[in-house]
């Protein structure tokens, strides 16, 4: 059982996540065309969207252009501060600028306004309202309403920043959608770290060559077993192929349980087209490594021969490989 103080702070945490949430269904609920006219503006833009924010907002607004960033829409973070001392030479006439504060009074982001409107630059405001100073110059309004502060006192940013950042992942990842931008564009944007190797395709994982066992069909069970056994890292399984290289079956140790469990004649004689697994479920190369593993795992199998395009062999991939690479 927790002590009285710790439930009690437990509780006002509650609440303050409560507020948070509140906050930001209350700016879904005030979406309206605005954010389609920001969402049209971004997929037609020619240069990229500069965000622009003091503080805490100066804070969310790096990290929504990041998401822009890393879902195929280019763009930067512009300090209001430095700005105004050179840093303005970053905003071309193609671009479009971003600018966050709650009020719509931040001195720093309102001095912005009129030299990136006299090269021609669109404004867009995300603030608390319309009738702001950042309101009434900005091209187009993302408004937020009235919202009330987490937290003692109610003065520290928190809901605010909260709403702003989920407004700006809606805005990014709309406008991602707009750009059909897919699994193959995040595995160039995102090359390192788990997102990369979620991302890589099975043909970059795949065994092949000597490590991708594989009998004719025709041959008997012995033989497949003989394959196999000596296949390095035993897989377990062999592929079953016509002349040509075309797959017809898949044999595994578990075919293999079952032929000797209804007592079978010998491996000798018996052809592994008897007992083999016809028409296997398989995988093209190009499929994403999460996409694999999620399908192993539908399947409950732990590997899976890969085909081409005229369902010709070219490789095996084995959940271990996956989980090498921690992929899972």
């Amino acid at each position: 059982m927790l002590a009285p103080h710790m439930d009690s702070r437990l509780e006002r945490a509650r609440r303050i996540l409560a507020q948070e949430a509140d906050a930001v269904r209350a700016v879904a609920e005030r979406l309206d065309d605005a954010f389609h006219q920001v969402v049209e503006r971004i997929l037609h833009l020619g240069g990229r969207v500069v965000t622009a924010g003091m503080g805490k907002a100066g804070i969310i607004a790096q990290k929504i252009s990041a998401t822009f960033a890393s879902t195929g829409t280019s763009s930067i973070y512009l300090h209001p501060a430095e700005a105004i001392h050179g840093d303005l030479g970053r905003v071309g006439r193609d671009d479009l600028l971003m600018a966050l504060s709650k009020s719509g009074e931040t001195e720093e982001v309102l001095r912005l306004i009129a030299p990136v409107k006299g090269v021609g630059v669109p404004v867009v405001a995300i603030t608390e309202s319309r009738k702001s100073t950042l309101g009434r110059h900005a091209d187009v309004v993302l408004e937020l309403g009235p919202i009330e502060e987490a937290g003692p006192y109610r003065l520290a940013p928190s809901a605010s920043t909260t709403a702003m950042l989920a407004l700006g992942d809606a805005l990014a990842l709309v406008v991602q959608e707009g750009r059909r931008f897919g699994p193959e564009e995040f595995a160039r944007y995102h090359p390192g770290g788990d997102l990369g190797r979620r991302l890589m395709r099975v043909e970059e994982l795949m065994r092949t060559g000597d490590r991708n066992p594989k009998v004719v069909s025709g041959v008997t069970v012995f033989e497949a077993i003989e394959v196999m056994t000596r296949t390095p890292g035993r897989p377990g399984a062999t592929s079953v192929v016509l002349p040509d290289g075309r797959l017809v079956g898949f044999f595994t140790d578990g075919d293999l349980r079952r032929m000797l469990e209804r007592g079978q004649a010998s491996v000798k004689t018996v052809r592994v087209d008897e007992v083999m697994t016809r028409n296997p479920k398989t995988l093209p190369p190009d499929t994403f490594a999460m996409e694999a593993l999620a399908r192993l795992h539908e399947l409950r199998v732990d590997q899976m021969p890969v085909v081409d395009a005229q369902h010709r062999l070219v490789g095996l991939l084995d959940v271990q490989d996956l989980l090498d690479l921690r992929i899972g």
